[in-house]
């Protein structure tokens, strides 16, 4: 495990900074450009190609073979779903005092709704079944739940997100300190774990970030579609067909969401505990996982996942239940491989880059999360929405 450490850094590279005025679509405001010069990164980091032609022939062949085992799990969630939303339709006929044993079913479900995110996750980077008409339909159906249309999936998390991890084209990563004061930085700020959070804002943001994750960037994809809109961390463009396939898909999800409220009656005791607590227990579970995947690491120009990603030591039985996601750093190295030989390649990575990764217990993850603010400063220097606070990210390995 690498150590922290919370001081004010003496920054140790040259980097140069350039901020250009451009007019965006409607807006006027200043769109930030940043260029850094790292002569020290060149050393200090690693390739992500680098370490997979390095480990690759010491995995078995079986490890990049397709898993359908996941598929059939992605389709028992998506039973339970059912099952519970069927339960939830009586609600209205069972006695005030007996409502809490859904309590324990909506928990399930909000599992499912976790678990259906992660093997969709794994169905979309093609290590469950080969890409197809037929998994992209049930890719669809797994992201519902989350409001996450496929091909923006593919897009944000598939194709930008893998090959420029917390860098500066990362949609995924913490809002620079220098970039504007949109309102999805401020929502950002009000919700994320950090030394300035409320610890209301935090709960209510544990439900909702994922949400507002979805909003910044299909909105910006949808209305702008260009690489100036300042309201994200980092923006992206999509091709025109993909851009109105997304389309189509939010109108799907809503659908889908809209039938389920249907067949609930829009009952509001029913809406409470069999559609809205699940899923804001799912939310909440996966954003868990997904505040602790990068944000207390440095931002890196090159793509080095050991030093720009955070796997966590979980109990098994949520490495069992969550397709052992808690193996982030693995995963950003073998994306396509069955997540089941994930352990495997931490141990390889431990034999051959011993102490480089950043391996930390969750507890101290989130420790490091809320003892640290969520802007950055510059590549290596976290700083707080004012930018009187700075320190030096806490997995500052590199």
């Amino acid at each position: 495990m690498v150590s922290h450490h919370f001081n004010s850094p003496k920054t140790s590279y040259t980097q140069k900074r350039q901020v250009i005025a451009s007019p965006c679509d409607g807006g006027g405001q200043k769109m930030l450009a940043e260029k850094t010069i790292n002569p020290l990164d060149q050393q200090r980091l690693i390739p992500q190609s680098v370490y997979a032609k390095k480990l690759r022939p010491l995995l078995p062949d079986d490890a990049f073979a397709p898993n359908s085992n996941k598929l059939l799990i992605l389709l028992i969630n998506i039973g339970i779903l059912l099952l519970g939303w069927g339960i939830a339709a009586h609600l209205d006929q069972w006695p005030i005092y007996l409502l809490w044993l859904y309590l324990p079913l909506a928990l399930i479900m909000g599992n499912s709704v976790i678990v259906l995110l992660f093997s969709s996750h794994d169905l979309m980077h093609g290590s469950v079944i080969k890409k197809s008409w037929f998994s992209y339909c049930i890719s669809f159906l797994g992201l519902t739940m989350l409001w996450m249309p496929p091909t923006q999936w593919k897009y944000v998390h598939n194709l930008v997100h893998h090959n420029h991890t917390n860098s500066l084209k990362d949609p995924d990563r913490n809002y620079l300190y220098e970039q504007p004061h949109t309102w999805g930085k401020w929502i950002q700020n009000l919700f994320v774990p950090s030394v300035e959070v409320n610890f209301l804002w935090l709960i209510l943001g544990m439900t909702a970030s994922w949400g507002v994750h979805n909003l910044r960037n299909v909105s910006s994809v949808l209305f702008f579609n260009n690489e100036s809109v300042d309201y994200v961390p980092a923006a992206f463009k999509v091709s025109q067909k993909d851009r109105l396939t997304i389309a189509f898909e939010c109108l799907g999800i809503f659908a889908l969401h809209l039938s389920i409220l249907f067949y609930l009656g829009f009952h509001p005791l029913k809406l409470a505990l069999g559609y809205f607590l699940p899923i804001a227990i799912g939310h909440a579970g996966a954003m868990f996982y997904i505040y602790t995947n990068h944000m207390t690491c440095r931002m890196t120009s090159i793509n080095d996942p050991l030093i720009n990603s955070v796997s966590l030591r979980v109990p098994k039985i949520f490495d069992l239940l969550h397709l052992h996601f808690s193996y982030h750093t693995e995963h950003h190295i073998f994306p396509s491989i069955n997540s089941d030989y994930y352990p495997l390649v931490q141990e390889l990575l431990e034999i051959h880059y011993p102490n480089r990764m950043n391996l930390v217990d969750a507890g101290e993850a989130w420790r490091l999360l809320m003892q640290t603010p969520r802007h950055y400063k510059d590549e290596v220097t976290l700083t707080d929405s004012s930018g009187k606070l700075s320190v030096t990210c806490p997995l500052n390995n590199g």
